[in-house]
């Protein structure tokens, strides 16, 4: 089996081999085509099929992974939460998966309702570089208990699931 993953993350592309151990992968930055903070669920599922869609149409691979993470406002419960979806195709079907979701403090949830981008945020809340290239938020907001790894293993595991079957 081949996979090509729609970026170039590490962190991205650990939670695809964990999926796919068996797999030979290769990593491609790709465009999204959403902004670069995705905003609600759909944004967010559709970065992640452009991605997937990219990668595999940039190579003979059987199938193409995209991850995307992003937030969204919800009423119940209520705040902006961190959201996350893989989708996985092999160019006539795409699956999709999501990992775990968690509310943002409110602090970090004011400074993205005013545009801010969640890596930055949290960059400068906790005075840190490029978390989202290693434990992330969820990573953070878990105290490690989860680390951003753990959690796209989730998403695309599911994703991946009706094509491993």
């Amino acid at each position: 089996m081949y996979v090509a993953i729609g970026s170039e993350n590490p962190v991205k592309v650990t939670a695809v081999e964990r999926v796919c151990a068996e797999a030979e992968t290769t990593a491609l930055g790709v465009d999204s085509g959403v902004p670069e903070q995705p905003r609600g669920r759909a944004e967010t599922v559709r970065g992640a099929t452009n991605r997937a869609e990219a990668a595999l149409s940039a190579t003979d691979a059987d199938y193409g992974v995209g991850i995307e993470g992003g937030v969204a406002e919800r009423d119940t419960p209520a705040g902006l939460w961190l959201i996350m979806w893989a989708a996985v195709t092999d160019g006539t079907t795409t699956h999709f998966g999501a990992g775990p979701s968690i509310r943002l403090p409110d602090p970090v949830a004011e400074r993205l309702r005013d545009g801010e981008e969640l890596g930055p945020v949290l960059d400068d809340e906790l005075g840190r570089e490029e978390l989202g290239r290693q434990e992330g938020a969820i990573g953070v907001y878990t105290a490690g208990r989860v680390s951003r790894t753990d959690a796209l293993t989730d998403a695309v595991a599911g994703a991946f699931g009706p094509f491993l079957r």
